[in-house]
């Protein structure tokens, strides 16, 4: 999923999730899990419904965190996931805005 990359590299990936994703917790659990994995970013709720995020971390890291984000937590319903690559900035947490 994410660019593959020599060990140790930081991957960004940038997410628009939609789907029956806001009032069930997507943010909270998505920011468990992240850092949970060792994954930094952030997420926020988007006006038009969709969940907004961006991690950052090793391959594999980043990875496991789409894989989690494609379904959610229980009473999520993921309908799409889009995503695109991006230059790591070199976060140093994971965050809850908007």
């Amino acid at each position: 999923m994410a660019r593959s990359s020599p060990e140790g590299e930081l991957v960004r990936e940038h997410l628009w999730i939609s789907g029956r994703v806001q009032g069930v917790w997507f943010r909270d659990s998505a920011a468990r899990e992240a850092r949970r994995l060792g994954v930094r970013g952030w997420i926020r709720n988007l006006p038009d419904g969709r969940v907004e995020t961006v991690a950052e971390g090793t391959p594999e890291a980043v990875d496991a965190y789409i894989r989690w984000c494609a379904h959610g937590p229980p009473l999520a319903r993921v309908e799409d996931l889009e995503r695109r690559a991006e230059e790591p900035e070199d976060l140093t947490d994971f965050a809850i805005t908007g």
